[in-house]
């Protein structure tokens, strides 16, 4: 039974949860879709961000020498630039979903946050994909893990939140006015070198540390290295910051979505 509804509310997670058959097929499709005639294949989740690890040693470690907490340059930033790619993918595919499903959303009835929500977790096969390639150069570059590698899931869930979180607020702005797509691009490339990718957290000064975590993926980055590669203590105070500044966009992000999600097929 479908009834309209008004006012602010928050996800039916009972439906969400009667549509998860249909979540699969459609993480299943975006995957599929992202590879379709591609001779690499899942090839691509190493490559892009194997190609940025070489500009990036060669730019940052090499000419201008930034600081790498005592490991060799590739593997600092590459172990960065992982979980840095399934932010990008997901906040941009997020950003898009309503516009790329509005033939379906015209058609068929589907609780529409499910379009971000499959979109995010579509991502989540290209990330551990190239985990292998880190796991790989500790292995290369004798860089043991410590205690805190049973974290990093728990740093995965946080960049889901925060990609999935912007993603709505991005996302129901592009069904109104279309250029905020092409913004979302730029604000990934912002970003990135507003948090530690190319450079420690420890160049931070200790004064500015709790407002730099409140990026949410400078807690989540550092808390990469520290649990991978024992670059330093496990960021809590950043991680704290981060965590709750990704549930307020989440939260805040669900209520504004659901307040203009009835209009999605009259604008579209």
């Amino acid at each position: 039974m479908i009834r309209p509804q008004s006012g602010w509310r928050f996800v039916d997670l009972q439906e969400l949860w009667e549509y998860r058959d249909l979540i699969y097929f459609f993480v299943w499709r975006d995957i599929k879709a992202r590879y379709a005639q591609s001779t690499l294949g899942f090839g691509w989740a190493i490559v892009q961000p194997v190609f940025m690890m070489i500009v990036f040693s060669v730019i940052f470690g090499r000419l201008v020498k930034i600081d790498s907490d005592g490991v060799p340059y590739p593997i600092f930033s590459y172990t960065a630039l992982v979980p840095w790619a399934l932010f990008a993918g997901s906040l941009s595919g997020a950003a898009g979903s309503f516009i790329a499903n509005a033939s379906v959303m015209s058609k068929v009835y589907v609780p529409k946050i499910v379009y971000p929500l499959t979109t995010v977790f579509s991502r989540i096969p290209d990330f551990l994909i190239a985990m292998v390639l880190v796991f790989g150069l500790m292995l290369w570059y004798r860089v043991a893990p410590n205690i805190w590698l049973l974290f990093v899931p728990a740093l995965v869930v946080l960049i889901m939140v925060i990609s999935l979180g912007i993603g709505l607020w991005l996302g129901t702005m592009a069904v109104q006015f279309r250029d905020v797509r092409y913004g979302a691009g730029l604000l990934v490339q912002v970003m990135m070198y507003a948090s530690p990718v190319v450079y420690p957290v420890s160049l931070i000064p200790d004064r500015y540390r709790l407002v730099y975590g409140i990026n949410p993926m400078a807690g989540i980055l550092e808390g990469f290295r520290s649990a991978l590669l024992s670059t330093g203590p496990m960021p809590w105070d950043l991680l704290a910051v981060g965590a709750l500044t990704s549930f307020a966009v989440l939260i805040s992000g669900v209520f504004f979505f659901r307040r203009l999600e009835r209009n999605f097929v009259d604008v579209v």
